[in-house]
C-alpha cells in the first residue's frame, strides 16, 4: 500500500476548519498592519537559498529538497520565506514603489528534511512578514508588536518574547573575531559540523544542539559587549518602544539566529505551556541589513518572522485552547423516492447558485436515516419531499433547533432564505 511521505501528515476535513481559521485570522491582522500578500514559487533556484541563507547554515548543507529540472538547472523547494520575498523584491524593482517601507506578508507549504519531531514536519506550513525599506527602531517594534498580538489573539497566555541585538556589520565582525579567538584553541572537542562553522559563520556554534553544553559555549563572550555605540543606540530605542507599547520581553544576550543575513534586532517567541514539548520555540525572526545586497540588489535593509501553524496548533493545544467550529449546512433535503430525488437535486442546485449551503441523500436511504445524517452535517432547516409535496409544489421547512416548521413553496428561494436567516 502506498503510504504518505515520513515527516509529512495529511490534514483531515474534521481538522481542516482550525486552520482555515488560523489562516484568516492571520491574513486579517497582516492587512490590519497594512501589510499585503505577496506568493512567490513553491521552488526556486538552489543558489537563492546557498547564498541567501547561508551556505554555512544547517538549512543549506543538511536540509534542501533540491533536483535538477530537465533544463539540467538546480532548484529548490522552498526551506523558507525570506529570501524568495527579497528575490522579488529586487526582481520587480519594489524599491521604486510610492509606498515605502514595501510590507508584505506570506503563507505556503515550506520544505526542510529533518528529523522528525512533535510538531515539526518536513513539509510544512509557514505564515511570515516582511517590511523591507526602513531601518527604523519603529518598524522592529511594529514587526515585534504584531508578532504578540497575533498569538494573544489567540488567547494564548504562555509566551516569552526574547529579543537581542547582534549589531551592525561592523559589530558583528567584531564579535565572530572574538568567537574565532575564544574556540579556536579547543575546536578540536567539538563537532564536526562546528569545526567548519569556525571559519564560515562562527555564531552558528552557539546554536549548536550537540554541544550546547560544552563549558566553552556556556562562558562564550556576550555579543553586547562587541556592539559600538550606534548598535547600542539602536537596541536601546527598540526596548525603550516595546516599553511604551507595553510588550513585555527579556534580553537574552545568547540569542544570536545563525543565519548569515542577520544585523541589529533578532527575537523569538517561546512558549513556556506544559506539555507543550522540548522545542519551545514558536517564531523567530530579525532584521537583515546586508540581504538584498548578498543577492545583488540594492542597499535597501529589511526585518520579518515566520511562524509554523503546526507549531501555533501545538501551543493551543498546551493551552487547553479549542477554535470554534463552524456552523453545518443551512439545509438538508430529505426525499422518499425517486421522483422526488429528482425534484431534490434540481432544488439543491438552485439554492447552492442562491448562496444558501444545502446537501441531500445520495444514498436512498430511509427518512429516519436521512434525518440523522442531516444531524451528523448540522442541518439548522430540513424539507421532506415526497409525492404529495411535488404535487402541491409545497413542503414543510422545519427548525432543527425549534421544532417548528412553516410551508413554502418549492421554487420560492427567497422564502426559503427569509426563513431559515430567522435562526
Amino acid at each position: 500500500m502506498i503510504q504518505i511521505p515520513r515527516g509529512t501528515q495529511d490534514i483531515l476535513p474534521k481538522d481542516t476548519y482550525k486552520w482555515q481559521y488560523i489562516e484568516q485570522r492571520l491574513h486579517k491582522i497582516a492587512q490590519n498592519y497594512n501589510y499585503k500578500e505577496i506568493r512567490t514559487p513553491v521552488f526556486e533556484s538552489t543558489e537563492l537559498f546557498v547564498r541567501g541563507v547561508g551556505g554555512s547554515t544547517d538549512i543549506v548543507n543538511k536540509e534542501m529538497y533540491t533536483f535538477k529540472d530537465k533544463g539540467d538547472r538546480s532548484m529548490t523547494l522552498k526551506p523558507e520565506g525570506t529570501a524568495p520575498v527579497v528575490r522579488s523584491y529586487i526582481e520587480n524593482k519594489m524599491q521604486h514603489d510610492v509606498n515605502q517601507p514595501v510590507k508584505v506578508y506570506y503563507q505556503a507549504p515550506m520544505f526542510r528534511y529533518e528529523r522528525r519531531q512533535k510538531g515539526r514536519y518536513r513539509q510544512f506550513v509557514q505564515f511570515g512578514i516582511e517590511a523591507i525599506g526602513v531601518e527604523d527602531p519603529l518598524i522592529d517594534v511594529e514587526v515585534l508588536s504584531m508578532l504578540m498580538h497575533i498569538y494573544q489573539s489567540f488567547g494564548l497566555k504562555n509566551l516569552k518574547l526574547y529579543i537581542n541585538s547582534i549589531g551592525d556589520q561592523n559589530s558583528r565582525a567584531a564579535y565572530n573575531q572574538a568567537l574565532v579567538d575564544h574556540f579556536r584553541p579547543s575546536i578540536h572537542e567539538f563537532c564536526s559540523d562546528c569545526q567548519v562553522r569556525i571559519d564560515t559563520n562562527p555564531m552558528r556554534i552557539l546554536d549548536c544542539k550537540k554541544d550546547r553544553d560544552h563549558p566553552l559555549v556556556q562562558n562564550a563572550p556576550v555579543i553586547y559587549d562587541y556592539l559600538n555605540d550606534e548598535s547600542k543606540a539602536y537596541f536601546e530605542e527598540v526596548k525603550q518602544n516595546l516599553d511604551a507599547l507595553g510588550i513585555p520581553y527579556e534580553v537574552d544576550y545568547n540569542l544570536v539566529r545563525g543565519l548569515d543575513y542577520y544585523t541589529h534586532t533578532a527575537f523569538e517567541l517561546m512558549s513556556d505551556a506544559e506539555g507543550f514539548g522540548a522545542i519551545t520555540t514558536l517564531c523567530g525572526g530579525g532584521r537583515y541589513n546586508g540581504l538584498l545586497e548578498l543577492l545583488d540588489g540594492p542597499s535597501e535593509t529589511g526585518i520579518g518572522f515566520a511562524l509554523s501553524i503546526e507549531r501555533l496548533l501545538l501551543a493551543l493545544e498546551a493551552e487547553g485552547l479549542e477554535l470554534p467550529e463552524p456552523e453545518g449546512i443551512d439545509l438538508y433535503i430529505c426525499t422518499l423516492d425517486e421522483s422526488a430525488s429528482t425534484a431534490a437535486g434540481r432544488l439543491v442546485h438552485k439554492l447552492r447558485t442562491e448562496g444558501i449551503s444545502c446537501d441531500m441523500d445520495y444514498k436512498h436511504r430511509k427518512l429516519k436515516a436521512q434525518m440523522k445524517d442531516a444531524d451528523r452535517k448540522g442541518a439548522s432547516h430540513t424539507i421532506v419531499i415526497g409525492e404529495t409535496e411535488l404535487d402541491s409544489n409545497e413542503a414543510e421547512l422545519k427548525n432543527m433547533t425549534t421544532g417548528e416548521s412553516k410551508k413554502i413553496s418549492l421554487g420560492d428561494v427567497e422564502e426559503i432564505r427569509t426563513i431559515i436567516e430567522e435562526k
